[in-house]
């Protein structure tokens, strides 16, 4: 009878606990089947984020670095357009200097933020502008090159790979080749605008 009560108390307490320990456990605790698995829930959850998190960080800088240059290719590119179209015009009499173009192309490079990871250096020299031809020749030519520090982890391939100079930097080039006339003024001889007209006569 006695056997018999107490397997009957040990009935009632696993179904209020809901635990599935052997009623003969009576010196060791055995937390409730609901804990053990919200413990076990965190500690797979704790072990997929120590997994997935490096994961993430590496895709983060492999997403950054590509856009990184292409934005500066975008504003180089731009730069370079706008300065074309300036040299056409170009007259190197009077207060009319290369400075003053080169000027020019480098306020439109103000847009790159001042930072490594965009462009290395902070003084008016460290971009690298080449401005080729003016008014009197067929065609002009600008040619701007950036420098700028790769990202961590992303370097170490860079190098690897061949695409860093001596110091590990990366090196982007930008060079447009624009005419200096329209291709219809060209094909009519150039002269002037009397001349031009003459093609729709």
């Amino acid at each position: 009878m006695f056997y018999f009560t107490n397997r009957l108390q040990v009935l009632r307490m696993s179904e209020t606990t809901k635990t599935v320990c052997p009623p003969e456990t009576t010196k060791t605790f055995c937390p409730p089947e609901g804990m053990r698995a919200v413990r076990s829930s965190r500690g797979q959850a704790t072990v997929e984020a120590a997994v997935l998190l490096p994961v993430t960080m590496l895709l983060i800088l492999v997403l950054c670095q590509p856009a990184i240059l292409l934005y500066n290719r975008l504003v180089m590119e731009n730069a370079a357009a706008e300065a074309c179209r300036l040299l056409s015009t170009r007259a190197d009499v009077g207060s009319f200097s290369a400075d003053k173009y080169e000027g020019y192309v480098l306020r439109r490079l103000t847009a790159i933020p001042l930072t490594d990871i965009f462009h290395v250096g902070t003084g008016v020299r460290s971009w690298d502008i080449t401005l080729e031809g003016g008014e009197g020749s067929e065609e002009v030519c600008v040619r701007i090159v950036n420098r700028l520090r790769p990202l961590p982890l992303l370097g170490w391939g860079a190098r690897l790979a061949g695409q860093t100079d001596a110091e590990g930097y990366l090196t982007q080039t930008v060079e447009l080749r624009a005419p200096v006339q329209p291709s219809w003024v060209l094909n009519n001889g150039g002269g002037g605008p009397a001349d031009w007209t003459t093609q729709w006569d």
